[in-house]
């Protein structure tokens, strides 16, 4: 099946996250450029270019250090995912704030050179060999093509393409583009005249980063041992492993065959999972492959309904099948194999974090 290209479907929530965001560069262009200045020493004048240039590479910086910072914020706090899932936005505004950046440096370094102005750029330091010196400019390079090419994929288009393994592994990149950024940085900016503010702005935003994914690894790793000893608990209670939630689509069931030949559906719905026989009352038909409507199955073969919740037949019907207890140890579920007295509720197992 081909993968089709469907354009970018907007919202309010987009919109409102968009407009924020424009407004909060443009405030921080206009303070850089126009209000800097007031402060800066009367006797080292800096040209405009300059300052626009530094203006624009300064905003590139902190809003790659803050798309950074989104991911592990997200994770230890669920407050901060409305940024996650507009974080693609972000990245391709902070590709196209690094473009202007860049361009600010080939017309005000180059533009007057006899060579052309892109081998210029290449060319004028060559002095890979050495620390105090290093043509940082190719950092910034490397950093900006791969800016771009994230900022080319970032569509759904890419993800489908790609496939979720190769496209999650091409936008990791991004610690590439950061590590080169910060290089780029402390070779070039950085080993001009003492700026402590800027320095100090530098030194937190790494230190920020660093910081927030050590502790979200810590968190994960904390969590990880809490979930494996829960499961080897429940485990050792006679309960089995069903398999990982990614394995049910949504109103789509997984059928396990429990000891005896007993089979179990366990359907994924309205986030939520329940579990009941795959046996219909009736004749037997196959429920894990019937379809789930309002919270309840309806039997392939003769359209008998069950409420998945209790396994009993909406009324009149009298119908009862029986239903089983689940848990979901993070992505993992594991099933009680004893079935419960037909007709008995279970309350579903809400997927939330997991899903």
């Amino acid at each position: 099946m081909s993968v089709q290209y469907t354009p970018v479907i907007w919202n309010r929530n987009k919109i409102f996250y968009d407009a924020v965001l424009l407004i909060a560069v443009a405030l921080y262009l206009y303070v850089f450029i126009r209000v800097g200045p007031s402060y800066e020493d009367v006797s080292k004048p800096i040209d405009g270019a300059i300052l626009r240039m530094r203006a624009f590479g300064s905003c590139a910086f902190l809003m790659l250090t803050v798309i950074l910072c989104i991911g592990p914020l997200a994770r230890l706090d669920r407050r901060f995912l409305p940024l996650l899932y507009n974080r693609r936005h972000f990245g391709v505004m902070t590709a196209g704030i690094a473009a202007v950046h860049a361009n600010y440096v080939l017309t005000w370094y180059f533009n007057f050179s006899p060579t052309d102005r892109y081998v210029a750029l290449l060319s004028s330091n060559t002095s890979y060999g050495q620390l105090l010196g290093f043509p940082f400019e190719t950092l910034g390079i490397v950093a900006l093509l791969i800016l771009f090419v994230l900022a080319a994929t970032s569509h759904d288009f890419w993800l489908s393409f790609l496939g979720a393994p190769i496209w999650k592994a091409l936008h990791m990149s991004i610690y590439v583009a950061y590590a080169c950024v910060v290089l780029h940085v402390a070779l070039g900016a950085l080993q001009g005249p003492a700026d402590p503010i800027f320095t100090s702005v530098v030194a937190a935003s790494v230190v920020l980063v660093s910081g927030l994914h050590f502790a979200t690894g810590r968190m994960e790793a904390r969590r990880e041992r809490g979930e494996r000893t829960a499961q080897a608990s429940l485990e050792q209670q006679g309960w089995v492993v069903a398999g990982d939630l990614d394995e049910i689509d949504d109103d789509c069931a997984k059928v396990v065959t429990l000891a005896e030949d007993e089979r179990v559906a366990i359907f994924k719905y309205d986030g939520k999972l329940s579990a009941i026989t795959n046996a219909c009352a009736h004749q037997n038909g196959p429920l894990g492959e019937g379809k789930v409507l309002w919270g309840c199955i309806t039997c392939p073969w003769h359209g008998y309904q069950y409420n998945l919740a209790d396994g009993r037949a909406p009324a009149p019907f009298t119908e009862k099948i029986s239903t089983y207890r689940l848990q979901l140890i993070g992505s993992t579920i594991l099933l009680d194999p004893n079935a419960l007295p037909p007709g008995t509720h279970v309350d579903p197992v809400e997927i939330g974090d997991a899903a």
